[in-house]
Formats: structure tokens, sequence, C-alpha cells
């Protein structure tokens, strides 16, 4: 009877900590996908989309330095895999999404930067030579289909091409920060702690983005003033308040231990919402309507996202992989944005 009493006791717990999972990988989800529409009113208010930036990474990482301090063993540890996520995951992910809104629709340049899990698979397949599962194959083959729905590639590419390339130059960044993420996942209790790396990632990306943005030419002024919200005025320092503190800080914190309480697959899987989240939040506060082939095209591109994540073994198969999956236990993909 205490046997049974225990085994019960532990399954209640692993089930309580798989549900509080999901709810903090939702809450990941949604924190991510509110980024750029709270971006794309302080752009359109006069701020440059780089300053945007600057200002989302700078504030997120002073926010983080108390955690940068406590892991300082990092920079001797992993200078390298430090340097790297600081530009590619931080700076060069979040400077060309918010590029890209300032140009197309929200839900357009995340859609198009759901192509990260197919290049992702490109990356294992043709660099790393290695087998990908049918699945994941029928998963890019998807995502690709239902991209050329989004863009409307009938009508000659009907969005802006270089907010189209801008986008994709976003999941090119995000590959990057794929690849990055996965080194060290072998070392076991020896691993990089991954909210060290986030915390120092942003340190890296704040300087790196204050080479590129030169902050101090920025229209300070605008942060003191209103942005207009679809018609409707909100405070700059709110929006700017929201991008920090919920759309990286939170939105990073709750990606890392949801992956802790789940595998990084599933977590990777309630991740996809964050398509979905920013597309309504665009329409409901932007007014940035699609139309039906878009939605339709957005519904297959997040299904093959969804396919190629959720079939890839565990980390120590040998059977083919679907993608760079041990990378996720830093975050979720909305890392990116």
């Amino acid at each position: 009877m205490p046997v049974s009493t225990s085994v019960s006791t532990r399954n209640t717990r692993g089930t309580r900590g798989k549900g509080l999972g999901l709810g903090l990988a939702l809450l990941s989800a949604v924190a991510f996908g509110g980024s750029g529409v709270a971006a794309k009113p302080l752009i359109e208010a006069g701020l440059d989309p780089l300053h945007v930036v600057w200002l989302r990474v700078t504030g997120a990482a002073l926010v983080l330095l108390p955690l940068a301090v406590r892991h300082r063993g990092l920079l001797r540890s992993h200078p390298a895999l430090l340097a790297g996520f600081g530009l590619f995951a931080v700076a060069g992910v979040q400077a060309c999404y918010f590029a890209a809104i300032s140009r197309i629709p929200v839900g357009v340049a995340l859609l198009v930067e759901y192509l990260a899990p197919a290049l992702v698979l490109g990356w294992v397949r043709f660099v790393q030579r290695r087998p990908v599962t049918r699945a994941a194959a029928v998963g890019v083959v998807l995502a690709v289909g239902g991209l050329a729905c989004v863009v409307e590639v009938w009508s000659g590419l009907g969005f802006d091409a270089l907010g189209l390339a801008l986008a994709l130059g976003a999941a090119c960044c995000q590959v990057g920060y794929f690849v990055l993420s996965d080194q060290g996942s072998d070392q076991g209790d020896r691993a990089p702690d991954p909210l060290g790396v986030i915390a120092y990632g942003l340190l890296v990306g704040a300087a790196v983005l204050t080479l590129v943005a030169r902050p101090w030419s920025m229209d300070w002024s605008v942060l003191g003033g209103d942005a207009s919200m679809d018609g409707t005025p909100v405070a700059a320092f709110v929006l700017l308040a929201w991008i920090v503190l919920v759309a990286t800080v939170v939105a990073y914190g709750t990606g890392v231990l949801s992956v802790r309480r789940l595998s990084p697959q599933v977590a990777g899987v309630v991740a996809c919402l964050e398509a979905v989240i920013a597309t309504v939040l665009a329409w409901v506060l932007l007014g940035e309507h699609l139309s039906a082939p878009q939605l339709v095209g957005g519904a297959v591109v997040l299904a093959g996202a969804f396919i190629a994540q959720s079939s890839a073994p565990a980390r120590k198969s040998e059977e083919p992989v679907a993608s760079g999956e041990p990378e996720r236990e830093l975050s979720t993909p909305g890392t990116a944005a």
C-alpha cells in the first residue's frame, strides 16, 4: 500500500508539472507573439526599427544583468557560444524581424520566419549529413507550400520584397540560433546554464546593436509621447515596457522553464501558437487583415512546423532526426521574435 501511494503521488506531481509546463509554454508564446504588435506603433511613431530593437535588447540585458554576474564562468568556458548566440539569436533575429514588420504585416513576417525549422532540416541533412524522417520532409513541403500562399506568389509577391527578404533573414538567423543552442547539449550536468546563455546573449546583442543602431542619434522624444495603435493613442513608454519586460524577459524565462518541465518537442509545438497569437493580435489591435488564402497558408505553415518538430526523436536516439530539436533547451522558437 505505501508503495502504491508513493507511485500515485509521483504521478500526480508529474501531471501537475506537465500542466504547469504547458501553461508556461503558452505564456511564453503569448509574450513573444505580442512583441511585433507593440513594436510596430513605435516604429510608425518615428523610431527606427534598429532603435526599437536596441531598446528592447539593452533593457532586457540590464534586467537580466544579475543572472550574467551569477553565471560569469560562462565567459571562460563558452565564449564562442555566447558571442554567436548574441549575434544571431538576439541581434540578428530581432533586428531582421523588426525591420521586416516596418514594411510588411506582423503575421506575414512571423510566418515567413517559421521557415526556420525547414532550413534547420536542410542544415542537418546537407551540412551534417544526417538522415531526416519522412514526416519531417512532409512538414518542410507543407511549410514551403503554405508560405507560398501567405506571400501570394500568384500575384507576383504583393508584399514589399525587401520586407520579405528581411523576414527570411530572421529565419536564417534563427537557424544559427538552433545550431548554436545545440552546442554543449551532450555535456549533461556540465552543459551551459540556459538562463546564463540568454543573459549573456542579450549583453552581446546589446553591444553589437549599439555599434549598428547608434542610439545617440535616436529621437528620444518619441518615448515621451503617444503611439497610435490602429487609431487608439497609447503611451510609447508603456509599449516599450511591454516589449522589454513581457516580450523579452518574461518570454525567454517562461520558455526556458517550460522546456525543463516538458520535452523540447512538446514545448516547441506549443510555441507554434506564437504565430497564431501574433496574427490575431495584429488583426485586432493594428487592423492588419489577412486574406482567406493567406490564413489557409498560415495554417499550413504551422501544420508543417508542427509535424517537423513533433517528429523529432529523443536526444540520444540513433533514428533519423526531424530538426535540430535539442537546441530548444534554451528556449522555445519565438526567441526569435
